[in-house]
């Protein structure tokens, strides 16, 4: 091949060069894009696999909801689930001291606390307190201690226990009429215990 032949070559392998060069930036350009789709498609699909779950795990919810709301409401109502409702649990007492037919109740209410046995109970993230309420009140005998303990949990007014009663004797002596005649005197102590929701910000309720 002599010089003018060369010279005839150089255009055609400058233009092969060229799209050698093209075919390999073409690749590399087709390689990134294949590289950031498959990232794409990894990431898309990891968040629909997210909301695939976050939507089932919504739909149990509202089934566990739906299905033990209405268990709840009777709770509610009868004061164990939610807030304190201390102005029942004084109109309860007033109530079965009336069809018990005692003497009238002196009360007492404490400041709300935890409850110290909800980790037995295995309440889960549901909150259980409990407030302290002493009672003293005069009986004509023994038995209307039980029929005032029953009468106030037929009341609806919260769920309670009793921790203690004391009886002792009021004195004085016998009457004709001795129905209405106080002859004893007892000192008890009752917890009303409720149960609710943790707040938003997971701390206790208030009071």
């Amino acid at each position: 091949m002599n010089a003018d032949d060369l010279n005839a070559l150089r255009n055609p392998l400058l233009l092969l060069l060229a799209i050698i060069a093209a075919g390999i930036g073409g690749i590399y350009y087709l390689d990134q894009n294949l590289t950031a789709a498959k990232r794409d498609l990894a990431q898309h699909t990891t968040q629909m696999r997210e909301a695939r779950t976050r939507l089932q795990r919504s739909g149990d919810e509202k089934n566990v909801i739906v299905r033990y709301l209405p268990d709840y409401q009777k709770l509610e109502k009868l004061g164990f689930a939610g807030e304190e409702q201390r102005l029942n649990w004084v109109e309860g007492l007033r109530l079965a001291n009336q069809q018990a037919q005692l003497f009238g109740i002196n009360y007492q209410i404490g400041a709300q606390q935890p409850y110290p046995y909800a980790s037995e109970l295995n309440t889960g993230q549901l909150l259980m307190h409990q407030s302290a309420m002493k009672i003293n009140f005069s009986l004509l005998h023994e038995g209307d201690l039980m029929t005032l303990l029953r009468t106030l949990g037929k009341q609806g007014a919260g769920f309670f226990s009793v921790n203690q009663c004391q009886i002792e004797r009021s004195g004085g002596g016998a009457t004709v009429n001795v129905r209405y005649q106080p002859n004893l005197r007892a000192d008890c102590e009752l917890t009303w215990i409720t149960v609710s929701a943790p707040t938003a910000a997971g701390g206790d309720k208030k009071p």
